[in-house]
């Protein structure tokens, strides 16, 4: 049991500060880059779904987040289903601008519209393990941050919806052991789940850089006991030649 004087010693220091949530849904769909016409999910959630949905609880430009490791409550478990989608959207803010220029243009829904096949997981659940760590900025003591994050999960409390890879697929969330009570995961949830599973290439963050640019880093994802374990640093750029955006390319917005 930690005393009060103990975590009072703890926190002296920004230090990193530890959080947890639980999120569950019926649909979730966390998309493998290196797919790009029809949508396949990974088997388990990103680090950087993970980030996104945590800063939908609580944002703040003083604080960042870091995934050490997101557990599999329940099986993984596949559904795919087609869905009407438009062909083209506009991606750039140069483009959005001409077209309201333009008074006389006219975009037709019903002719580019199209189908694509979406292969998603089915009724999730997961808890994210993450740490607050602070900036340069920042205002107040990092704790304090820590334990607003801490009471908005309790009441269920968010800036935006959080989501599940996809905005469509809306995510319940709440603190450790919500997810039991709300009778979403029952003890026979973990039997189904398979001790090793090996995933492959993951996407682990995307760097942001001038004129638009963005570099995808990657990391060697693997399911142990249902646990992903998410290192500190990705891999290397020459570790993983072919993947998509390794290299940096121009962002949507750079493209304009």
């Amino acid at each position: 049991m930690i005393t009060g004087h103990k975590r009072q010693r703890e926190e002296r220091v920004d230090r990193p500060l530890h959080v947890q949530v639980e999120a569950w849904g019926p649909l979730a769909c966390f998309t493998r880059p290196e797919l790009k016409v029809e949508r396949v999910s990974y088997p388990a959630m990103t680090p950087s779904a993970a980030r996104g949905l945590l800063e939908a609880i609580l944002w703040k430009p003083e604080i960042t987040y870091r995934v050490e490791r997101i557990e599999l409550l329940k099986p993984v478990q596949w559904t795919r289903f087609r869905r009407n989608e438009v062909n083209n959207s506009i991606i750039t803010k140069k483009t959005y601008e001409d077209l309201r220029a333009n008074n006389g243009y006219r975009y037709d829904v019903a002719e580019d519209r199209g189908q694509r096949v979406t292969v998603a997981l089915r009724d999730v659940a997961y808890r994210i393990h993450a740490t607050i760590n602070a900036i340069d900025r920042r205002t107040m003591p990092l704790p304090k941050y820590r334990d607003q994050f801490d009471r908005r999960v309790e009441r269920g409390a968010c800036f935006e919806q959080p989501h599940l890879g996809c905005r469509e697929f809306t995510a319940f969330f709440g603190p450790r052991g919500s997810a039991e009570e709300a009778g979403v995961v029952t003890a026979a949830d973990q039997a189904g789940i398979p001790p090793i599973d090996e995933i492959g290439l993951m996407l682990h963050h995307i760097e942001y850089l001038p004129k638009g640019q963005e570099r995808y880093h990657w990391f060697r994802a693997r399911l142990e006991n249902g646990v992903l374990h998410v290192p500190p640093r990705p891999l290397d750029s020459a570790q993983v030649g072919g993947m998509p955006g390794a290299e940096g390319r121009a962002s949507a917005e750079g493209t304009a």
